[in-house]
Formats: structure tokens, sequence, C-alpha cells
């Protein structure tokens, strides 16, 4: 059976002066952990908020082991390209 991984990121943007700020920040995230990880990435709350950001990165797999990897490396990736701007991290599991 496949396994469906969600990552959630919530992220802290007090450097963040406008909603410009945020969505270059948010794309250059995005667009790093989709080419680098092969996971779909989408930002999925706060849009209207220039501090605040959500993201989800999702990953199919036929073995449990692998989305689980797959997703510790992407919010290793997060963690170490966002610093302290990452303030929170779940799993969820859908399969």
């Amino acid at each position: 059976m496949p396994s469906v991984g969600v990552l959630t990121l919530e992220l802290r943007l007090e450097n963040s002066h406008s909603l410009k700020d945020k969505r270059q920040v948010v794309r250059s995230l995005k667009e790093r952990l989709r080419s680098k990880f092969n996971v779909a990435v989408a930002e999925i709350a706060y849009q209207d908020l220039w501090q605040r950001a959500a993201l989800a990165a999702v990953t199919v797999s036929s073995e449990h082991e692998h989305a689980e990897k797959v997703l510790r490396s992407v919010e290793d990736e997060a963690a170490s390209l966002l610093g302290g701007a990452l303030a929170q991290v779940t799993v969820e599991w859908l399969a």
C-alpha cells in the first residue's frame, strides 16, 4: 500500500517588510525543495500576511520508510535555509 506523507512548515519572517519580500523567500524555498527532493510544495495559509507563511510538502512512495526519509530531508533542508524563521514543523500520514 502506498504511503502519503505531508510535511507542514510554519514560517515567521520577521525580516520581511512587505508581501513582495515574503513571496521572494517562499518562492525560493518552494523551488529549492521541489527540485532537490522531487516533492509537491504549496503555500497553504497566511497568503495575505507578510511575516507568516505556511507551506506543505507532499511525497508518495510505495515504502513508508522512503517517504519518511524524504520528508526528514526536506525538513533538514528547510531548517538549514531558514534558521530561526522556521517556527514549527508537523508531519501527517494519509496512507
